[in-house]
C-alpha cells in the first residue's frame, strides 16, 4: 500500500508541473503565479493591430502589391547583377511604392541550392542590396525599405540540388506602415488603401471651349 501511494505521489508531481520548475499543482497555486513564456505580449500586439486596422490593411496592401506588380526579380548563376528585365520590374515596383508614401517594404534575397549555406546567405544579401540600391536610384527612400534580408537557399520555389534560375531571386513585400507618418496619425488605413481607387472613380468633365453667353465663336 505504501509503495502504491508513493508511486501515485510521483505520478501526480510529474503530471502537475507547469513547466516553470515549480511542481506545485496549478489549481492550488496563487492565480497568476505561472509566468507567461513570452508569447502573451505578441498576441496582444497582433490583436491590437487587427482591431485598429494596422495588420489587416498591411495584409490587404501586401496582396494588392503582389497582384498589381511583379514582386520578384531573378538573377544569373552566382551573380547579384540586375539585368534589364530585372530593372524594368523594379521600375514598376518603384512606381507602385511612390503611390503609397506611408508604407514600408522589405526585400528578401534567395539563391539556388548550389554552394554552401554561408556563401549563399551572403549572395542572397548582395542580391537584396542590389534591389534596394536600384529602388533608391528610382527615388524610394532607404528609410522605407525596412530591412534587407537574406534567406539564402532555405526557401526554394523549385526543390532541386542543381542550378535553377527561379530560385535565384529577390522578393519585395509590404511589411507595415511608416511610424508617425502624417497620413496615418488618425488611423484611417482604409483611406490609404483605396485612395487611388477613389481618385480614379471621379468623372472628368471632358467639356472644353464653352462660352458663358451661349453664342458661337
Amino acid at each position: 500500500m505504501i509503495k502504491k501511494l508513493a508511486a501515485l505521489s510521483v505520478l501526480l508531481i510529474s503530471a502537475c508541473s507547469d513547466g516553470d520548475g515549480n511542481v506545485v499543482p496549478s489549481w492550488v497555486r496563487e492565480s497568476g503565479s505561472v509566468v507567461d513564456s513570452g508569447t502573451f505580449g505578441e498576441a496582444n500586439i497582433n490583436n491590437l493591430g487587427i482591431q485598429n486596422g494596422d495588420r489587416s490593411y498591411v495584409l490587404s496592401l501586401a496582396n494588392r502589391f503582389a497582384e498589381e506588380v511583379p514582386n520578384m526579380v531573378n538573377f544569373d548563376f552566382d551573380s547579384a547583377t540586375l539585368d534589364e528585365n530585372s530593372r524594368a520590374v523594379l521600375r514598376q515596383q518603384a512606381n507602385w511604392i511612390r503611390e503609397f508614401p506611408e508604407v514600408r517594404f522589405k526585400v528578401y534575397g534567395h539563391t539556388d541550392s548550389v554552394g554552401s549555406n554561408g556563401y549563399n546567405k551572403s549572395l542572397g544579401l548582395r542580391r537584396a542590396q542590389a534591389v534596394v540600391s536600384y529602388l533608391g536610384f528610382q527615388g524610394i527612400s532607404r528609410d522605407r525599405l525596412e530591412a534587407v534580408v537574406s534567406l539564402g537557399k532555405t526557401q526554394p520555389l523549385i526543390v532541386t540540388q542543381g542550378r535553377e534560375r527561379k530560385n535565384r531571386r529577390t522578393v519585395t513585400e509590404v511589411t507595415g506602415f511608416v511610424s508617425g507618418h502624417p497620413n496615418i496619425l488618425d488611423g484611417k488605413y482604409a483611406a490609404i488603401i483605396y485612395r487611388d481607387y477613389v481618385n480614379s472613380a471621379q468623372a472628368k468633365t471632358g467639356l472644353e471651349g464653352l462660352a458663358l453667353g451661349g453664342g458661337s465663336e
